[in-house]
Protein backbone atom coordinates (compact mmCIF):
# COMPACT_ATOMS: atom_id res chain seq x y z
CA UNK A 1 0.00 0.00 0.00
CA UNK A 2 1.37 3.41 -0.91
CA UNK A 3 1.68 6.21 1.65
CA UNK A 4 -0.92 8.24 -0.23
CA UNK A 5 -3.38 5.34 -0.17
CA UNK A 6 -2.75 4.82 3.55
CA UNK A 7 -3.58 8.48 4.20
CA UNK A 8 -6.73 8.51 2.07
CA UNK A 9 -8.10 5.13 3.12
CA UNK A 10 -9.73 6.22 6.42
CA UNK A 11 -11.40 9.14 4.64
CA UNK A 12 -12.67 6.93 1.81
CA UNK A 13 -13.96 4.30 4.24
CA UNK A 14 -15.75 7.01 6.21
CA UNK A 15 -17.33 8.47 3.09
CA UNK A 16 -18.37 5.05 1.86
CA UNK A 17 -20.02 4.33 5.21
CA UNK A 18 -22.19 7.45 5.10
CA UNK A 19 -25.77 7.02 4.01
CA UNK A 20 -27.47 9.60 1.84
CA UNK A 21 -29.05 11.20 4.92
CA UNK A 22 -25.71 11.67 6.69
CA UNK A 23 -26.09 8.78 9.14
CA UNK A 24 -23.38 6.16 9.41
CA UNK A 25 -23.95 2.53 8.60
CA UNK A 26 -21.68 -0.15 10.03
CA UNK A 27 -19.37 -1.90 7.60
CA UNK A 28 -18.73 -5.61 7.60
CA UNK A 29 -15.20 -6.81 8.15
CA UNK A 30 -14.91 -7.58 4.42
CA UNK A 31 -15.57 -3.93 3.59
CA UNK A 32 -12.97 -2.59 5.98
CA UNK A 33 -9.95 -4.53 4.76
CA UNK A 34 -6.89 -2.38 4.42
CA UNK A 35 -4.60 -4.83 2.66
CA UNK A 36 -3.70 -4.66 -1.01
CA UNK A 37 -6.36 -7.23 -1.95
CA UNK A 38 -9.09 -4.79 -0.91
CA UNK A 39 -7.68 -2.20 -3.29
CA UNK A 40 -7.00 -4.58 -6.19
CA UNK A 41 -8.29 -3.28 -9.51
CA UNK A 42 -9.37 -6.77 -10.55
CA UNK A 43 -11.61 -7.23 -7.50
CA UNK A 44 -12.97 -3.71 -7.93
CA UNK A 45 -13.74 -4.47 -11.55
CA UNK A 46 -15.55 -7.67 -10.59
CA UNK A 47 -17.73 -5.76 -8.15
CA UNK A 48 -18.50 -3.10 -10.76
CA UNK A 49 -19.46 -5.81 -13.27
CA UNK A 50 -21.92 -7.24 -10.73
CA UNK A 51 -23.60 -3.84 -10.46
CA UNK A 52 -23.77 -3.35 -14.22
CA UNK A 53 -21.16 -0.58 -14.39
CA UNK A 54 -19.24 -2.11 -17.27
CA UNK A 55 -17.37 0.99 -18.45
CA UNK A 56 -16.06 1.60 -14.92
CA UNK A 57 -15.21 -2.08 -14.57
CA UNK A 58 -13.18 -1.86 -17.77
CA UNK A 59 -11.22 1.04 -16.29
CA UNK A 60 -10.62 -0.93 -13.10
CA UNK A 61 -9.39 -3.91 -15.12
CA UNK A 62 -7.02 -1.66 -17.05
CA UNK A 63 -5.71 -0.38 -13.72
CA UNK A 64 -5.22 -3.98 -12.61
CA UNK A 65 -3.28 -4.65 -15.82
CA UNK A 66 -0.97 -1.73 -15.07
CA UNK A 67 -0.46 -2.83 -11.47
CA UNK A 68 -0.09 -6.59 -11.80
CA UNK A 69 0.65 -7.08 -15.49
CA UNK A 70 -1.37 -8.78 -18.15
CA UNK A 71 -2.19 -12.32 -17.14
CA UNK A 72 -5.03 -14.72 -17.89
CA UNK A 73 -7.27 -13.22 -15.18
CA UNK A 74 -6.85 -9.68 -16.49
CA UNK A 75 -7.29 -10.70 -20.13
CA UNK A 76 -10.42 -12.67 -19.31
CA UNK A 77 -11.82 -9.79 -17.24
CA UNK A 78 -11.11 -7.27 -20.00
CA UNK A 79 -12.79 -9.58 -22.49
CA UNK A 80 -15.85 -9.94 -20.27
CA UNK A 81 -16.20 -6.18 -19.83
CA UNK A 82 -15.93 -5.64 -23.57
CA UNK A 83 -18.53 -8.35 -24.12
CA UNK A 84 -20.96 -6.57 -21.79
CA UNK A 85 -20.28 -3.30 -23.62
CA UNK A 86 -21.14 -4.95 -26.94
CA UNK A 87 -17.59 -4.75 -28.27
CA UNK A 88 -17.60 -8.31 -29.53
CA UNK A 89 -14.50 -8.12 -31.72
CA UNK A 90 -12.38 -6.75 -28.89
CA UNK A 91 -13.86 -9.25 -26.46
CA UNK A 92 -13.08 -12.14 -28.79
CA UNK A 93 -9.48 -11.03 -29.28
CA UNK A 94 -8.89 -10.63 -25.54
CA UNK A 95 -10.49 -13.94 -24.65
CA UNK A 96 -8.50 -15.80 -27.31
CA UNK A 97 -5.33 -14.21 -25.86
CA UNK A 98 -6.40 -15.38 -22.40
CA UNK A 99 -6.81 -18.92 -23.69
CA UNK A 100 -3.38 -18.83 -25.35
CA UNK A 101 -2.00 -17.68 -21.98
CA UNK A 102 -3.68 -20.55 -20.10
CA UNK A 103 -5.52 -23.23 -22.06
CA UNK A 104 -7.02 -24.65 -18.86
CA UNK A 105 -8.86 -21.47 -17.74
CA UNK A 106 -12.52 -22.47 -18.08
CA UNK A 107 -14.02 -18.97 -17.54
CA UNK A 108 -12.17 -17.61 -20.59
CA UNK A 109 -13.42 -20.53 -22.69
CA UNK A 110 -16.97 -19.98 -21.47
CA UNK A 111 -16.90 -16.24 -22.16
CA UNK A 112 -15.43 -16.83 -25.62
CA UNK A 113 -18.35 -19.17 -26.25
CA UNK A 114 -20.77 -16.40 -25.28
CA UNK A 115 -19.06 -14.00 -27.71
CA UNK A 116 -19.25 -16.56 -30.49
CA UNK A 117 -22.94 -17.19 -29.82
CA UNK A 118 -23.57 -13.44 -29.97
CA UNK A 119 -21.81 -13.37 -33.34
CA UNK A 120 -23.91 -16.25 -34.66
CA UNK A 121 -21.01 -18.72 -34.67
CA UNK A 122 -23.01 -21.43 -32.95
CA UNK A 123 -20.95 -24.38 -34.20
CA UNK A 124 -17.67 -22.99 -32.90
CA UNK A 125 -19.40 -21.77 -29.74
CA UNK A 126 -20.61 -25.31 -29.09
CA UNK A 127 -17.07 -26.67 -29.35
CA UNK A 128 -15.78 -23.88 -27.09
CA UNK A 129 -18.48 -24.57 -24.47
CA UNK A 130 -17.64 -28.28 -24.62
CA UNK A 131 -14.03 -27.41 -23.82
CA UNK A 132 -15.10 -25.15 -20.95
CA UNK A 133 -17.42 -27.87 -19.63
CA UNK A 134 -14.64 -30.47 -19.74
CA UNK A 135 -12.13 -28.17 -18.03
CA UNK A 136 -14.68 -27.31 -15.35
CA UNK A 137 -15.57 -31.01 -14.89
CA UNK A 138 -19.21 -30.04 -15.41
CA UNK A 139 -19.42 -28.28 -12.03
CA UNK A 140 -20.50 -24.82 -13.21
CA UNK A 141 -24.22 -24.51 -13.82
CA UNK A 142 -23.62 -21.51 -16.09
CA UNK A 143 -21.24 -23.41 -18.36
CA UNK A 144 -23.57 -26.40 -18.41
CA UNK A 145 -26.55 -24.19 -19.34
CA UNK A 146 -24.52 -22.41 -22.03
CA UNK A 147 -23.49 -25.74 -23.52
CA UNK A 148 -27.09 -26.97 -23.54
CA UNK A 149 -28.20 -23.80 -25.32
CA UNK A 150 -25.41 -24.07 -27.90
CA UNK A 151 -26.27 -27.71 -28.55
CA UNK A 152 -29.94 -26.84 -29.00
CA UNK A 153 -29.15 -23.96 -31.33
CA UNK A 154 -26.77 -26.00 -33.47
CA UNK A 155 -29.35 -28.77 -33.80
CA UNK A 156 -31.98 -26.24 -34.81
CA UNK A 157 -29.55 -24.57 -37.21
CA UNK A 158 -28.60 -27.92 -38.72
CA UNK A 159 -32.23 -28.77 -39.25
CA UNK A 160 -33.33 -25.40 -40.64
CA UNK A 161 -30.06 -24.72 -42.40
CA UNK A 162 -30.95 -27.11 -45.22
CA UNK A 163 -34.12 -25.16 -45.87
CA UNK A 164 -32.61 -21.67 -45.77
CA UNK A 165 -31.88 -21.75 -49.50
CA UNK A 166 -35.56 -22.40 -50.23
CA UNK A 167 -38.09 -19.63 -49.77
CA UNK A 168 -41.43 -20.56 -48.32
CA UNK A 169 -44.57 -18.55 -47.96
CA UNK A 170 -47.53 -19.34 -45.75
CA UNK A 171 -50.74 -18.48 -47.62
CA UNK A 172 -54.22 -18.46 -46.14
CA UNK A 173 -56.63 -20.50 -48.32
CA UNK A 174 -59.81 -20.14 -46.33
CA UNK A 175 -61.05 -20.13 -42.80
CA UNK A 176 -58.38 -21.92 -40.77
CA UNK A 177 -56.77 -23.41 -43.87
CA UNK A 178 -53.19 -22.51 -44.70
CA UNK A 179 -50.90 -23.75 -47.41
CA UNK A 180 -47.13 -23.64 -47.44
CA UNK A 181 -45.89 -22.60 -50.89
CA UNK A 182 -42.37 -22.72 -52.21
CA UNK A 183 -41.28 -19.61 -54.09
CA UNK A 184 -38.33 -19.54 -56.48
Amino acid sequence: MTARTALLLPLLVGLAACAGDGTLKPLSSAETKTDDAALDGLETGHRLMETGEYEQALKAYLLAASERGIDVDVLSALGSANLRLGRLGQAEDLLRRAIREDETFAPAWNNLGVVLMEQGETGEARRVFQTAFALDSGESAEIRDNLKLAIAKTEITDYTGANETSNFELVRRGRGVYQLLSTP
